[in-house]
């Protein structure tokens, strides 16, 4: 509507202006009331519009629309429009139980009922209820954008700064199994290197040691020497440190503020005192201890003198040993695990050197036909010093690793009401343990030594049950050890957090994975033991090689009860049980001397130690028994039982026909070739070749699971 400009109302003539307020209008009362202006009245009380229904036409558009073509509904049935969001309708079929999660199918260009606002769905972020409750303690303080005018009021003088983007956040890895397992996978792998590596030049080392010293009396006497500090190490302290102390620093580095730090560091400076006193004391009395391991030796002039002054050099190798082995626990603690497995290759290419330089200088045993009344004071001095150098080396050289995790030793003596009292009490039944085990291996010491002095032949005494023990000891530290290393902390934790299931099922993995190469390794050495140890110890001399030999055949089945009994037995300490473990190494070492003496008794002198060897595996058959009954129940009454029996039962049907045709072709090659270092090398390629080779396809014709997830491994890593 049109109104009368009033724009100069109170102003000039006709009006005067109010000295406060807006002006009044000319018609204005005395008391400033304003009449209705009349040409507002009733100007929206007639709308043509309000009584209309809403769906019908637009008067306006009326004449552009063809009401006869598209009549408007009636009025009073227009309906209201369905709202934009709404739950979608259900699935016609129940969902499949065998998808985790289907991928969700693509939004429609556009608004649609997932985007009831017109937001684009290219550019909308979809949060669920996962990652907002993964997501909600992280505490992501936003930049300010105004912070910079805050700084410019204060008058600082500053330019002002633009506020930097925040970081992108980094990718967080898929939760699940499979990182879970490639992570053992990848650790197992580390260790498995680093063990082969150590175990192959733990062989030249071997080999140098008995093409040095001979087969004979000398080279008992200084495997005598050598293996003593190793004895009194774990009969001491090395039996808790290696099982009882990993799931201690675990719990420490769970539960203390400082990550466990000041719990090992407390344990180091224990371990050192107690070790430097043991140290002191072994060398003092060490007339004795040559005199307990073998008293064949000790009653030889001539061989007691050298077997102490070898003694001496090495029985300080104790301290560094332990020191070695807490390092090397702290790390693996902390997830690291392969400088304990890498550090002792230092030690045997020192000790190579060593014996590599005795022989530069004095020949081969066969050469000089040295002796215990024979050799110089110099080559003893020699090996001595050389022998403690390497340990020393292998100790030293875990210290940067240890840097490198952010771990610093600082000595502490406040060991009292810290956690260590729980420590050592449970460690008091694994050193009763190992002194159960320690005291079979001295009775076998015992009666191996005398047996070799009885029969006249070399390779028929301690030094060829040593040298057999040694090769047949390495598939056990290469798959067992480094399976169970990466596997003891996690089942450290399951047996924490009382959850009997995750111990059973990694007890189970370690058991079944270890059992795919522990079990044709074993029937290997069973056919061809006889040219492996020919080809490795041809330097010592035929007939002592050939002894060998058949000691490490004797060996060879022991392997698998020997590596059940040892993962069984990682399953009491994950429950800080070491007194169970105790009394089954008990009942292993019992029989373990009760058949070799009878073995000694009965059995002429140069088969006795074949017999021996028998012995020790039957001991651990009869242990694993005992020890598998005593972990079932404690889980339960539930180990995996069947799935564990079922795979290693056709593990050995596999291998037995692989091994009598292996085993008849290596014989057949040496009875053409000969027994020399050639045949020996060829029998061992051809039958181990053929070997595996039938082993691996009858199983898989037997599809045994764990060996086709073996070959798919391998496959994938060679990218076929």
């Amino acid at each position: 509507m049109n109104a009368p400009y009033d724009g100069d109302r109170g102003q000039g003539a006709g009006g005067a202006a109010s000295p406060g307020g807006p002006p009044l209008p000319p018609d204005a009362g005395q008391d400033g009331s304003v009449p209705p202006d009349p040409y507002l009245q009733h100007a929206y009380e007639d709308d043509p519009y309000r009584a209309q229904d809403l769906a019908a036409q637009d008067p306006v558009d009326e004449a552009l629309y063809d009401r006869a073509a598209h009549p408007p509904p009636p009025p009073g049935t227009y309906q209201q429009p369905a709202p934009l969001y709404q739950q979608p309708p259900p699935a016609p079929y129940a969902p499949d139980p065998r998808i985790w999660a289907q991928t969700p199918p693509p939004e429609p260009a556009g608004p649609s009922r997932h985007l009831p606002y017109g937001d684009r769905p290219a550019t909308t972020q979809f949060v669920g209820v996962d990652a907002l409750v993964t997501q909600a303690s992280d505490d992501r303080q936003e930049p300010d954008a105004f912070a910079h005018l805050f700084r410019d009021q204060e008058g600082s003088g500053k330019p002002p700064v633009p506020p930097q983007p925040e970081p992108a956040p980094a990718p967080v890895p898929a939760k699940g199994g499979g990182g879970k397992v490639s992570g053992l996978l990848k650790s197992s792998a580390v260790m498995a290197a680093g063990t082969l590596v150590s175990r192959l030049t733990g062989f030249v080392r071997s080999l140098v040691i008995t093409a040095a010293l001979g087969a004979a009396l000398l080279g008992d006497s200084f495997t005598i020497a050598y293996t003593l500090p190793t004895m009194i190490y774990i009969l001491t302290v090395g039996g808790g440190l290696n099982s009882v102390f990993v799931p201690q620093l675990v719990r420490a580095m769970k539960d203390d503020a400082d990550g466990g730090e000041a719990f090992a560091n407390r344990l180091l400076t224990l371990v050192m005192v107690a070790l430097g006193l043991i140290v002191a004391a072994a060398v003092l009395v060490a007339p004795v201890l040559i005199k307990l391991m073998s008293s064949t030796i000790a009653d030889d002039v001539a061989a007691n003198s050298v077997a102490v002054t070898f003694a001496r050099y090495c029985l300080p190798t104790i301290f560094f040993m332990g020191v070695h082995v807490v390092m090397g626990q702290i790390l693996n603690a902390r997830g690291k695990f392969g400088a304990m497995m890498w550090t002792p290759v230092l030690n045997n290419i020192v000790m190579i050197i060593t014996f590599g330089l005795f022989i530069w200088v004095y020949g081969t045993s066969g050469e000089s036909q040295m002796g215990v009344d024979t050799i110089p004071p110099e080559g003893v001095r020699l090996l001595g010093i050389g022998t403690l150098l390497g340990l020393v080396v292998q100790s030293l050289a875990m210290i940067p690793y240890l840097r490198e995790t952010g771990f610093r030793f600082r000595p502490r003596f406040d060991w009292k009401g810290h956690g260590l009292g729980k420590t050592v009490k449970l460690a008091k039944w694994t050193v009763l343990f190992v002194l159960a085990n320690q005291a079979g291996v001295l009775v076998v010491t015992q009666l191996a030594t005398a047996a070799g002095t009885a029969s006249g032949h070399d390779g028929t005494g301690f030094l060829a049950y040593s040298n057999a023990q040694l090769i047949w000891g390495m598939p056990q530290a290469i798959i067992t050890v480094s399976v169970m290393a990466a596997l003891l902390p996690r089942i450290s934790r399951a047996a924490h957090d009382n959850d009997p299931g995750a111990v059973r099922d990694d007890i189970s993995q370690g058991l079944r994975n270890s059992a795919v190469a522990i079990v044709p390794v074993a029937f290997t050495f069973l056919a061809l033991g006889l040219p492996m140890a020919t080809l490795l110890y041809a330097s010592s001399g035929i007939e002592a090689a050939r002894s060998m030999g058949f000691i490490l055949m004797a060996f060879a089945l022991g392997l698998i009860p020997y590596s059940v009994q040892y993962v069984v037995l990682r399953g009491f300490y994950a429950y800080e049980d070491t007194r169970t473990p105790f009394y089954n190494t008990v009942i292993v070492a019992a029989v373990n001397a009760a058949a070799s003496a009878l073995c000694y008794v009965v059995l002429p002198a140069r088969w006795a130690v074949v017999g021996m060897a028998f012995s020790y595996g039957l001991a651990y058959a009869v242990g694993v028994g005992v020890a598998w009954r005593r972990l079932r129940n404690r889980l339960g009454g539930d180990l995996d039982g069947a799935h564990i029996v079922r795979t290693y039962a056709r593990l050995c049907m596999a291998a037995v026909p692989a091994a009598l045709v292996g085993g008849a072709v290596g014989f057949g090659i040496l009875e053409l070739v000969g027994t020399g270092a050639l045949g020996s090398l060829a029998a061992l390629i051809c039958g181990g070749v053929v070997l595996l080779g039938i082993f691996f396809v009858a199983a898989k014709k037997m599809r045994i699971e764990e060996v086709n997830g073996l070959v798919g491994m391998v496959r994938g890593r060679l990218g076929r």
